[in-house]
């Protein structure tokens, strides 16, 4: 935990970029998904990116290089789905356990790498925990109320595998992330705590919500401070805001959070909001003058890029947060 505490205090530290972005530029089809150990399997597998990590590893490494190379200090493993729930859609909730160990060890052997060439400069990994397709807070059938998909305790339990194996991997943070229940989020930190406790190991923690719309609030209904305050007695080495909004819409929300929380601060917008056709068209320099003005305002310890994001914009992130002193907390000052 020191390497990263002691680089968050001496500059503001650059997450990566989206992964499912630079994933589309490789058009992979059914049979790449697939690979030689899958080629049988008796369900549809394309659209399943954590098998990836398995099947074209070389893809996954070459994605974490072009963005360590772009300025990143930390890139986050390809395991947003890495949960038995969210692979149950693929019927690989077996494969849970490889798939976060082999996701981290990647990303790890990359980031090695580049801490080798410049030891002063370490390179991170964030173990990524995505929310899952499933919500412990509201009904999915707006017929039946009092209906839960899922049960906190099943949350707990299918985030406890994943943490477990994410840590075997290697990683130097675990990055609960995409938050759009905070009961959700709430089982995964109940999880980490466990594990911690079983292990005897402290791990740093990171935590990202999601602000859903105009509304500024969670999709669960939770507002920045309800939310702050929901996760605050876990001793966390950040928290912030990540995907749904654009630079420019998350900017009044992280203002807020960065006034009421003593925990450094992180944000990784997407690249401005989609278009007509759900893509996403905010160039590399028009987010980096926007992500500016959260430089020049102190609130940032942690920045990159979400949804629509690649290596350009992380390195145009980059360039202008070197010149930018990070946030200062009370705590943490």
């Amino acid at each position: 935990m020191s390497d990263i505490l002691q680089a968050l205090q001496k500059r503001i530290l650059v997450l990566d970029g989206a992964m499912g972005t630079m994933l589309q530029r490789y058009n992979f089809s059914e049979e790449d998904f697939r690979g030689e150990r899958f080629k049988d399997y008796p369900t549809s597998l394309k659209g399943n990116n954590d098998l990836l990590s398995l099947t074209q590893p070389r893809a996954i490494a070459d994605i974490h290089k072009l963005y360590f190379e772009a300025g990143a200090d930390i890139v986050e493993t390809n395991t947003f789905s890495g949960t038995t729930i969210a692979m149950a859609d693929y019927d690989m909730e077996d494969l849970v356990y490889e798939l976060n160990y082999e996701s981290a060890k990647i990303a790890k052997q990359v980031a090695n790498e580049f801490t080798k060439t410049n030891p002063n400069r370490p390179r991170f990994v964030a173990g990524s925990i995505g929310p899952t397709n499933k919500t412990a807070s509201m009904s999915p059938d707006v017929n039946k109320p009092e209906y839960r998909a899922i049960t906190f305790d099943e949350l707990r339990i299918a985030y406890k595998l994943q943490v477990e194996a994410l840590i075997d991997g290697g990683v130097d943070v675990l990055l609960v992330e995409t938050i759009f229940d905070t009961l959700n989020a709430k089982a995964a930190l109940f999880a980490i705590e466990e594990v911690k406790e079983e292990r005897q190991i402290e791990i740093p923690i990171m935590v990202s919500g999601t602000i859903t719309d105009a509304s500024g609030r969670t999709l669960s209904g939770q507002t920045v401070e309800a939310f702050l305050t929901s996760i605050s007695h876990i001793p966390l080495l950040s928290i912030g805001f990540n995907c749904a909004l654009g630079a420019e819409q998350l900017k009044p929300y992280l203002q807020r959070l960065s006034h009421e929380t003593e925990f450094y601060t992180s944000a990784h917008p997407n690249a401005g909001l989609p278009n007509a056709f759900g893509e996403y068209d905010q160039s590399a320099k028009q987010m980096q003058a926007l992500i500016e003005d959260y430089l020049k305002d102190g609130l940032i310890n942690i920045i990159g890029g979400c949804c629509g994001t690649n290596p350009e914009h992380i390195k145009a992130i980059a360039d202008v947060a070197k010149n930018y002193q990070p946030r200062q907390t009370k705590v943490h000052a």
